[in-house]
């Protein structure tokens, strides 16, 4: 982000419409812009990408700059995760949100707390995933908006350095990792979960190999897994959706 030369640019925009728009502020449209910088979840997938690649990339070649996973089945928690590990550190960096199964069984399907068993309905991941995009950015917007404020009220040398602080805001918007069971039925299914899940932001899906209708937690026994070319089917499908 660099709200300075977004300024400069709506300022150039306005002079060349010839007085139509001398009543907008160019300033303030920059903050508009600043606070809603991801318009879409496709934009957060692959903005979110790209930060898991570089991460991969970097334990690739050392172990230690491993990434952090926090498990959470509401918006606002993994908004209050995100907000105080940035208060404390600085910085999210390497902090992942997690979305797994059993937790959307318990907590998020209409039917009430169930097993981990794909009993809950199929759309409840991607209206998390979505959900928790919704409050991530309702915390930029936030922190933007006490910076504008301070911006406004500095004066000298101290309005530079919150200037400074705005050009290099760091988002609250980090990866999501979205646990989608067994595919949810055949590759198709599979296909088309996987895409509406993309849609709300997701940019990283976990996928079992086990028989859609018979699923269980990892941790129990009695799983049945698919044959070796089906599973393969359904990575396909989930590559097929990005």
């Amino acid at each position: 982000m660099d709200y300075s030369k977004d300024i400069e640019q709506i300022l150039l925009i306005q002079k060349k419409k010839s007085g139509r728009w001398d009543a907008i502020n160019p300033e303030y449209v920059a903050r508009m812009r600043t606070q809603n910088h991801f318009k879409t979840g496709i934009d957060i997938a692959k903005y979110t990408a790209s930060i898991m690649r570089e991460d991969m990339d970097a334990y690739d070649k050392d172990s230690s700059a491993y990434t952090q996973s926090l498990g959470c089945w509401h918006g606002f928690i993994g908004q209050q995760k995100i907000i105080s590990i940035k208060k404390h550190f600085g910085t999210n960096k390497k902090n992942y949100l997690y979305l797994s199964g059993w937790m959307i069984a318990a907590l998020r399907s209409k039917f009430g707390p169930l097993p981990d068993q794909s009993m809950h309905e199929k759309t409840s991941v991607a209206s998390l995933i979505n959900e928790l995009y919704t409050f991530l950015r309702q915390a930029d917007a936030r922190e933007l908006g006490g910076l504008f404020r301070e911006l406004d009220a500095a004066e000298g040398n101290a309005k530079k350095v919150v200037q400074e602080k705005i050009d290099n805001f760091e988002t609250h918007i980090v990866p999501i990792i979205a646990d989608i069971d067994a595919g949810f039925g055949n590759e198709e299914a599979t296909y088309l979960m996987a895409k509406q899940m993309i849609e709300a932001g997701a940019c990283c899906i976990q996928i079992e190999n086990q028989v859609s209708d018979e699923k269980q937690c990892g941790h129990q026994d009695g799983k049945v897994t698919v044959p070796h070319a089906d599973f393969l089917a359904k990575i396909n499908a989930v590559r097929y959706a990005f």
